[in-house]
């Protein structure tokens, strides 16, 4: 019986150390593939999700165009100096964005950082390639604005 017992230990001992080696190349192979998407991403990424901070140093260069994509009743409580007013939900946005300058850098906002990225995938559709969603949107500006 003491035999027995041994056997099954050494079988189930085995069996972890084979679980825990195969979780480690699974957790290798898995992070390689993510380092390899991430460079990718970097490379062609259209949109590039920022901080309040990032945001404001973005807003020091040039060619660049803060836009704010919430609805009128919202931004009449307050924007960011200097922004367009396009509201995203607006059922003419399509054709306002198509007017913009495509060369020049658009920092994208709404209030909470949603509908920016919507607002940031369509103008990607209509040719943009240079866009910064600021993340937490205007809520997460006036935070760190006090």
């Amino acid at each position: 019986l003491l035999h027995y017992f041994n056997k099954i230990f050494k079988m189930k001992k085995l069996s972890l150390l084979l679980a825990v080696v195969l979780m480690q190349f699974s957790n290798c192979s898995s992070s390689a593939q993510n380092e390899k998407n991430t460079s990718s991403n970097e490379i062609n990424q259209v949109r590039i999700d920022v901080d309040v901070s990032e945001f404001k140093n973005k807003m020091k260069e040039k060619d660049i165009v803060i836009l704010d994509v919430r609805t009128p009743a919202e931004t009449v409580q307050g924007k960011i100096k200097g922004t367009i007013e396009i509201d995203v939900r607006s059922s003419d946005f399509q054709e306002k964005i198509k007017k913009l300058d495509k060369d020049k850098t658009y920092l994208v906002y709404c209030r909470s950082g949603k509908r920016s990225v919507k607002a940031c995938n369509m103008l990607e559709k209509e040719g943009f390639k240079k866009m910064y969603n600021l993340l937490g949107g205007f809520n997460a500006w006036k935070i760190n604005s006090q």
